[in-house]
């Protein structure tokens, strides 16, 4: 029994006729009755009735034609799951907690092994360590350093947060200013920061966050919004001007980060190699 005469016992239930069948599967009438023909020896069995000239699948090929649905169902998924697979093997996977240093990481690859693909999840902190020490990651994008013996670090890049202001706001003025003055303002914020935005939400319980998700449209509108908005230093945010705006960088430790890269310790292949060029 092969899948080519699963296929054709399938498309004779769906066509209705050997004759639409054979079309449908560009085949010769004669050629698909032999071919069920053996497919029927080899279950023992007959699948079809003949009403005078008209053949219809009997119980035996209904059931038949359950069984080789399942069973293609069975084959597809295999398939997929195997293309997964050999993709993710094909990728280098890397779960990150914020955007900018994937980004700082995607062109060190790119500079360093200009055929690979990269993959990405932005994930907490602990769900990035734990994928990395599980296998999930290749590499990983946290803000502390581990001190797990099974992980090694290095430093990938720095951010720094700041706050855009309208020239007619009260701390427009000021050289720097601490989140807890900007508590119960009104932030356009884009969506897809990562820690970042936990970071705000908590220094900022009574302020309000309108949320857009499209970069493009966010750098239009913060360029005029009547709202604060926030933006980082990082070169991957092509933000460090924004006309008509005062940039007044925030004074708590909290929006000064570092980043690194970890990767566990033995590992080989490109995680290997793109560590050790990051390092």
């Amino acid at each position: 029994m092969e899948l080519e005469q699963l296929r054709q016992l399938d498309a004779i239930a769906r066509e209705g006729t050997i004759s639409a069948a054979a079309r449908a599967l560009h085949l010769s009438q004669p050629a698909l009755s032999r071919s069920v023909q053996r497919l029927a020896a080899d279950l023992g069995t007959p699948l079809f009735s003949r009403d005078g000239r008209r053949v219809e699948l009997n119980d035996a090929g209904r059931t038949a034609v359950d069984w080789a649905r399942q069973i293609l169902r069975d084959e597809r998924l295999m398939r997929d799951a195997i293309d997964s697979v050999a993709r993710r093997a094909r990728a280098l996977r890397v779960g990150t907690v914020a955007p900018a240093p994937l980004w700082r990481l995607t062109s060190l690859m790119v500079e360093a092994f200009p055929r690979e693909t990269l993959t990405s999840e932005t994930v907490e902190e602990t769900a990035v360590v734990r994928g990395v020490l599980d296998g999930t990651f290749d590499l990983g994008i946290v803000c502390e350093r581990p001190s797990n013996p099974l992980l090694h670090s290095c430093e990938l890049m720095r951010e720094n947060l700041s706050v855009t202001l309208p020239p007619n706001h009260p701390l427009a003025a000021r050289a720097s200013v601490p989140l807890r003055e900007l508590d119960g303002s009104t932030f356009l914020i884009l969506t897809g920061i990562g820690f970042w935005r936990g970071l705000v939400e908590r220094a900022l319980p009574h302020a309000t966050f309108i949320e857009q998700d499209d970069r493009m449209v966010f750098a239009q509108l913060a360029r005029t919004t009547p709202h604060c908005t926030f933006v980082t230093d990082a070169p991957y945010m092509e933000n460090e001007a924004v006309p008509g705006r005062a940039v007044v960088p925030l004074e708590d430790t909290e929006a000064r980060v570092t980043f690194f890269l970890i990767g566990r310790v033995g590992a080989t292949g490109l995680p290997a190699r793109l560590f050790d060029w990051v390092a």
